[in-house]
């Protein structure tokens, strides 16, 4: 595992999840299925790890997941010159739950701009096809000083 934070410039799914192993994405076990500019959709499966003490899954675990597909999202759309970015806002609204099975997140950009971008992510639940969770996320570009 490295220390610092490494440049990702291959965005195939493949480099994509290994880019996230060893790190929270990884961890969790979110495996990105499908990445473009115009989207980014992961599958995570429901692990022990993932539940609240009650034995529903963990809205933390269902923002990291959609705060993860989106930062792919944004790093695949990142403009010429700019060096990562910083996430400065995010919003989740929680409509339903699950204890087994698995997730799919599905996140779209609203705004791809120089200064910002704002992305959308819909968590559901695979078996049923409900919607788990709403999430938008605002992320600052980063550029050279």
């Amino acid at each position: 595992m490295t220390t610092r934070y490494e440049r990702l410039t291959d965005y195939s799914v493949e480099s994509i999840n290994r880019f996230g192993a060893g790190r929270l994405p990884g961890h969790l076990g979110i495996d990105i299925t499908a990445v473009s500019p115009e989207r980014v959709s992961c599958r995570t499966p429901i692990q022990d790890h993932l539940l609240a003490p009650n034995g529903y899954l963990h809205a933390g675990s269902v923002v990291t997941i959609a705060d993860t597909a989106v930062g792919y999202g944004c790093i695949v759309n990142l403009p010429d010159g700019a060096t990562g970015f910083t996430t400065i806002e995010l919003k989740s609204n929680f409509l339903g739950t699950t204890r087994s099975g698995a997730v799919l997140c599905e996140a779209t950009p609203v705004h791809r701009g120089t200064s910002t971008q704002v992305w959308d992510a819909v968590v559901t639940d695979k078996a049923t096809g409900k919607t788990i969770a709403l999430f938008r996320c605002t992320q600052m570009i980063l550029w050279p000083r």
